[in-house]
């Protein structure tokens, strides 16, 4: 289960923003990620909008912090992991449609920081490929 506080505390301490797979395109896109990306939840929301027919239409949406895959998502020669980096500020947030959330992601930031949210200044990570069973087989199956 992925959860998103959005700016809000979680149980008495930091803002939790959980990372998530998100499905982009089919096949062997991105390299090992097989065309997911992680990206971070930053809100959840839902719409309703009223179609042609008049009825009412809900839409489970989600706004993330989104990453591009380094070396087109190959492994790291030494690291044997993906590295992914903020994308470019004209595309950094997007809304997305939670059915494309595939799952939890596991991230680790370049810059450590004291803090679990950190300090905005993290524009690299290491993807964990290694965190879970599942996981490991979706980047190397």
């Amino acid at each position: 289960m992925c959860r998103c506080t959005g700016n809000q505390s979680w149980r008495g301490g930091d803002r939790r923003n959980d990372w998530v797979w998100v499905k982009q395109r089919p096949g062997r896109c991105y390299g090992a990620l097989n065309g997911h990306v992680p990206w971070q939840l930053q809100q959840l929301f839902k719409i309703k909008l009223q179609n042609e027919d008049g009825a009412f239409v809900e839409y489970c949406l989600a706004l993330a912090l989104t990453t591009i895959p380094e070396n087109s998502g190959n492994l790291d020669p030494v690291s044997k992991f993906v590295h992914v980096i903020k994308a470019l500020a004209a595309v950094a947030l997007q809304v997305f449609d939670v059915g494309n959330s595939v799952g939890w992601a596991d991230t680790i930031p370049e810059i450590a920081t004291s803090s679990k949210v950190g300090d905005g200044r993290n524009e690299r990570w290491i993807v964990n490929t290694h965190i879970d069973l599942a996981t490991w087989n979706d980047v190397y199956n």
